[in-house]
């Protein structure tokens, strides 16, 4: 890819959750905070409409998540994690906090394996993550 094309992609990106992303957060920890769980449930939709944009975005740059996208995705989803379980031990969450977590940690869980199959297939998605043992040169074995 061209460093302009980069450029546009990257930026495209940062647009796309600087809109999805913290006005997704904003409705859901809106929601938490008022025990309203369609106002979490629409944040949730924001976040899952900023990560389909950006799945569409890679497939018009024909790019892929690149590792920093990837790693700050992951270490979200475990701070987030953190932060629910920590709030659920606690006992400071009411009922709808609670299942606006679960809806929240269900769609992420359900979307990175329905991710991988439709960009790699099933067996390329099992292979992603597979790891072969490395051939030790005796046929012997």
């Amino acid at each position: 890819m061209s460093k302009p094309a980069a450029v546009e992609r990257d930026l495209l990106v940062f647009s796309i959750w600087a809109v999805f992303g913290f006005g997704g957060l904003a409705f859901v920890l809106e929601g938490f905070s008022r025990d309203a769980y369609l106002v979490s449930l629409a944040g949730i939709g924001a976040i899952v409409a900023g990560f389909i944009s950006h799945i569409i975005v890679n497939a018009v740059f024909d790019a892929s998540f690149k590792a920093g996208e990837s790693a700050l995705g992951i270490g979200v989803f475990g701070v987030l994690a953190l932060v629910f379980i920590i709030g659920w031990a606690s006992g400071d969450l009411s009922q709808d906090d609670y299942w606006s977590g679960l809806t929240l940690f269900a769609v992420l869980g359900f979307g990175l394996p329905l991710y991988l199959s439709t960009r790699y297939g099933l067996r390329g998605a099992f292979s992603r993550f597979h790891l072969k043992p490395a051939d030790s040169g005796n046929a012997d074995e």
